[in-house]
């Protein structure tokens, strides 16, 4: 019985993945590819392999400029939301303070709530004081939902630490900025990379406030992937090296971290 359901478990695994990555695999064969061959034939292999349309977006700077654009608003945000969420996370989880559960409540709504719906506002903000198409606008957008997300897993590493640490070094003569630093932060840094993982990767794929709030100097390539339509059509073949390239940062950042996510889902807060 058991030996059946191992190999049930494995067939399912195997389809799962194959599930999983065939989406993958179908991109990467349709960057190989030209125009031509992809709209006239269906074929799992290209018939004649090119690097044309990665060459396309290495040398045209509507297209890497894009990368560029979405890696300095993403690790702008990255760094600021990290920042900013230890010492709040730091406080609710050490200290108890009258209505700390209900601020902690409300910037988890504000995680929950669709980006559309601060669209307008900060369209408006943004538009009187001169931050419109600039990495600072968008990455100051993500903050209010990538503070509070930073915030909730900060606070469950966090609580995971013994008190008696913070009292134990204040008796051997730390300051808080050194205590914090030299000793807490070691002791936290899975769940530093675990939040920086989150934060990259939400402001890594979101399209609608990176779109909207910019056009020209800062236009991330999510932005620049939606506008590939011209007079002779959709350009499936670059459009799809973009899709693999746009993987590709993710991807790095996963293997960086993925000690750290493990131990995240192992403690229960991812």
């Amino acid at each position: 019985m058991d030996e059946r359901r191992f190999k049930k478990r494995t067939v399912f695994l195997v389809l799962y993945m194959v599930f999983a990555l065939l989406p993958i695999y179908w991109m990467v064969n349709m960057s190989l590819r030209t125009n031509q061959e992809i709209l006239s034939s269906f074929a799992l292999f290209p018939a004649d392999p090119t690097w044309d349309n990665y060459l396309t977006i290495f040398t045209d700077p509507s297209w890497y400029s894009g990368y560029i654009n979405s890696l300095i608003y993403v690790l702008i945000n990255t760094v600021i939301s990290v920042l900013v969420a230890l010492p709040a996370a730091y406080a609710f989880s050490r200290y108890s303070f009258l209505g700390d559960k209900h601020v902690f409540f409300w910037l988890l709504t504000n995680r929950m709530t669709p980006p559309a719906v601060f669209l307008l506002p900060f369209f408006q903000l943004y538009s009187t004081v001169g931050l419109m198409d600039t990495h600072i606008a968008v990455a100051m957008a993500h903050l209010l939902f990538n503070v509070p997300l930073a915030v909730w897993i900060l606070e469950g590493f966090m609580s995971g630490i013994p008190r008696e640490i913070d009292e134990t070094a204040y008796i051997d003569g730390y300051s808080f900025p050194a205590f914090f630093v030299k000793v807490f932060l070691p002791l936290i840094k899975a769940g530093v990379g675990v939040t920086a993982f989150f934060c990259f990767m939400f402001s890594w794929v979101e399209l609608l406030l990176a779109r909207t709030l910019t056009s020209v100097n800062a236009k991330p390539i999510v932005a620049t992937m939606t506008r590939t339509v011209s007079a002779s059509g959709m350009d499936w073949a670059t459009l799809a090296a973009a899709g693999v390239l746009t993987i590709v940062p993710g991807a790095i950042v996963i293997w960086f971290v993925r000690h750290y996510i493990a131990k995240g889902f192992a403690m229960g807060r991812v």
